[in-house]
């Protein structure tokens, strides 16, 4: 018997290892090569990086640092993301759960009502625990006791589960960070959006009374027949413009006040801001460190790195699904009839078994779901390969921005300067009926279009130096 059951146990061990090749699919290694600098001159730059300065330390305007604490704590786009945190560490605990031993209690009672005229039933007319005396009808039938059942994760095909669920964990704590860095970057763009619309508002009011005077005066020239009504009409026309631009302006200082309502989550209300000349706000030095740097702090990087080390760990899941598994289940309690019969030695009752299985024939389901565990690894590989590349590109952008915006600043500012100068001697000339009409038209028209070009000029500058900070991997930490 005992050689019998040991060439049993050999040909199933022989069909089931028969049947563990894999099917080969197509390997790649990322690549996390990044060039040496972020400018097109190859030169090194120190590693003093600025994504590693605390955001509180960065943004230094206590209302701009007010409004980003209150979306750090009620945002709900970030709130929803830390419940997928929860999720993920939830997921763990799930995994975790699947390698252990399975260990329960069972309870039943049941009843039975055989037909006579059956094999079984012919076979219960008669019981030896009593000669003579019928087997009872209805039987009961009472059981309790524990069951266990365990997998033996002999090609760590759980395991390995279970620490895929870790690095999707860690992915999503690292894409709350990339979050926080984007909520932090858009409500610095936004508030310093909306001191730039304070500003032209503000130059919006003054033109608007500078060209009034200018059309009180024209006015007085027609009367005295030093000008025709043609250029008192000019200058109305200027004057209407000019002040319908003011609405546009308030217009948009609605919407962005509420951008940053919704960023916070608020509902619709002023938002308390710096009162300081736009113009005149300076830049943060910036310092971008080595590209290698984006590696460890761009959140994002990080997520598709923990996420490719996930898809990794898949695979190697779903390759164990065409090795043999090696099952043990046990049990222990006690049955009977009767109740009174229960916890009798007599009604004792154990088992123990193994089972080995492995998939032989059709494994097209095993092989669907390895191709696809092997397909989303190359999906991560490009996604982190991209990822690093977006990251590097959005450096490098912002670097050059920083350099250029500086650069037409400066020449915006002289630019309005002289228009400036344009304007009052314009109005000069006019007066002294030396100058026509129109070049102070064009002039004021120049001039205010000056101004608005360098606000905007400065609050491109403003947004690199968000960007560079967002770009650097700045804000999460």
């Amino acid at each position: 018997m005992n050689n019998t059951f040991k060439k049993i146990v050999a040909i199933c061990m022989v069909i089931a290892f028969s049947g563990c090749k894999t099917p080969s699919v197509i390997q790649r290694n990322e690549n996390k090569e990044v060039p040496s600098s972020f400018g097109s001159n190859g030169v090194v730059e120190d590693t003093i990086n600025s994504g590693k300065i605390k955001w509180k330390d960065y943004f230094k305007d206590p209302k701009l640092v007010a409004l980003i604490e209150m979306a750090l704590a009620n945002n709900q786009e970030l709130n929803i993301t830390m419940q997928e945190i929860e999720i993920s560490r939830n997921e763990i605990r799930a995994r975790k759960g699947e390698y252990l031993p399975f260990l329960g209690l069972k309870g039943s009672a049941g009843v039975d009502k055989v037909s006579r005229f059956t094999n079984i039933g012919a076979m219960e007319t008669t019981t030896e625990i009593k000669p003579g005396k019928e087997m009872p009808e209805p039987l009961q039938d009472y059981v309790f006791g524990a069951y266990a059942t365990w997998e033996l994760d002999i090609w760590n095909k759980l395991h390995n589960a279970k620490k895929a669920a870790v690095s999707r964990y860690l992915s999503s704590v690292e894409g709350k960070n990339f979050m926080t860095t984007n909520l932090i970057a858009e409500i610095a763009d936004s508030y310093y959006e909306l001191m730039a619309l304070d500003n032209q508002l503000a130059i919006v009011e003054q033109n608007s009374s500078i060209q009034e005077n200018a059309f009180e005066i024209v006015k007085l020239q027609k009367e005295s027949a030093r000008a025709n009504e043609l250029a008192v009409k000019r200058f109305e026309a200027q004057l209407l413009n000019t002040q319908s631009l003011q609405y546009a302006i308030r217009q948009k200082i609605t919407e962005t006040e509420n951008k940053i309502n919704l960023l916070v989550g608020r509902f619709p209300q002023s938002v308390d801001r710096s009162t300081a000349a736009f113009v005149e706000l300076m830049p943060n030095d910036i310092h971008t460190g080595i590209p290698a740097q984006l590696l460890e702090n761009r959140p994002d990087v990080k997520q598709a790195e923990f996420e490719l080390a996930a898809a990794k760990l898949d695979v190697k899941s779903a390759k164990a699904r065409f090795y043999p598994s090696l099952g043990i289940s046990a049990g222990v309690g006690y049955r009977a009839f009767n109740p009174s019969y229960v916890f009798k030695p007599e009604s004792l009752l154990y088992s123990l078994a193994g089972d080995l299985t492995a998939p032989l024939i059709n494994r097209n389901a095993i092989k669907a779901a390895y191709y696809n565990a092997s397909a989303k690894q190359l999906q991560a590989v490009y996604n982190y390969e991209r990822t690093i590349l977006n990251a590097y590109i959005e450096v490098a952008n912002q670097v050059a921005k920083i350099d250029n915006m500086q650069k037409n600043f400066v020449l915006k500012s002289k630019q309005v300067e002289a228009l400036n100068q344009s304007v009052n001697i314009s109005n000069d000339l006019f007066i002294s009926t030396r100058a026509d009409y129109m070049e102070v038209l064009m002039t004021q028209r120049d001039a205010l279009e000056s101004k608005f070009d360098l606000i905007d000029s400065k609050m491109a500058q403003m947004n690199a130096m968000v960007n560079i900070y967002r770009a650097l991997g700045g804000g999460w930490n």
